[in-house]
């Protein structure tokens, strides 16, 4: 039983935390910029919600609050001739998870760092390595790109506790990104797939695998000046089931959200983005709202 809630509640904390950020929804990924750019931000996350059980399970009304503020580096460059990025998030979490065991209510609270996130991008049709004054004489077109997500098991763990911000595994996502502009108008797809290291010390030293996550998101995005763009997002995520000890916990993944977000220019190399999401269906996971502020600062 203390197995069980030790499953569903990392379930929960490890989606809604932010540490892992397998379940975002990130619109303009693959937007070309000029090279030799800098960005530094600040995001501030609230998050709460729920996981969905069986309804067999002795766990039930599992529920979290869970605030995240992660601070992030950019920066663009020419790879091969084409425009790149790579980035770094590194998220501080807190929160209370609680959840009824046999109708007995158990809570945990937690804080500190999560694991550290990593992010090559690059265009592979479209979007060229351009200086400043060549990407204002830029046209709009499409943009083919590619990108590699590394989670790195840095964040805090302790096997003798039933929750963790850290995921004690390494954890990579490559992507392929298709953004193609009509007017003012943005449309963009995405497909990749999570790849989950073993965490051979899960609770007490248990082993626990998780199979391949895909990952489909699409985002309308509307240009209504520069620096000022709203978007609607989609995103589906398949897959995922994890064992425990070689024991399936009937947890395979179906589940879809949908969020809006809104960027606004501030000052010359600062904008403000407001990011709303939440699950729209759930067959097991986390269904959980999001709300999102990030300021950033843009210099060459």
């Amino acid at each position: 039983m203390a197995e069980g809630f030790a499953v569903a509640l990392f379930m929960l904390f490890f989606v809604i935390s932010g540490t892992v950020q397998a379940q975002q929804l990130e619109p303009r990924t693959y937007m070309p910029a000029p090279i030799n750019l800098n960005i530094i931000g600040l995001s501030t996350l609230y998050s709460r919600g729920g996981v969905v059980t069986d309804i067999a399970s002795p766990i039930q009304n599992i529920n979290a609050d869970v605030y995240t503020v992660a601070p992030y580096y950019a920066r663009t460059f020419g790879l091969f001739g084409r425009q790149a990025n790579v980035s770094l998030v590194t998220p501080y979490a807190w929160g209370t998870i609680t959840g009824d065991v046999q109708d007995v209510s158990r809570s945990v609270d937690r804080s500190g760092f999560g694991d550290p996130t990593v992010r090559l991008t690059m265009n592979l049709i479209g979007g060229p390595a351009m200086t400043p004054q060549e990407f204002r004489r830029r046209e709009s077109e499409t943009i083919l790109g590619v990108s590699v997500t590394v989670n790195a098991p840095f964040g805090q763990y302790d096997s003798s506790k039933l929750i963790n911000l850290g995921a004690n595994r390494w954890a990579v996502k490559p992507e392929l990104g298709l953004s193609q502009p009509v007017g003012d108008w943005v449309l963009e797809f995405y497909t990749g797939v999570w790849l989950f290291e073993t965490n051979d010390n899960f609770f007490g030293g248990q082993v626990r695998k998780q199979d391949p996550l895909g990952v489909f998101q699409t985002h309308i995005v509307y240009n209504v000046l520069p620096g000022l763009w709203a978007a609607v997002d989609f995103a589906y995520y398949t897959g995922g089931s994890t064992t425990v000890n070689g024991k399936p916990q009937n947890d395979r993944q179906d589940n879809t959200r949908g969020g809006l977000t809104l960027s606004v220019p501030i000052t010359r190399g600062q904008s403000l983005k407001l990011a709303w999401a939440r699950g729209v269906s759930t067959r097991v996971g986390s269904s959980f709202e999001t709300v999102a502020l990030a300021w950033q600062l843009m210099w060459f």
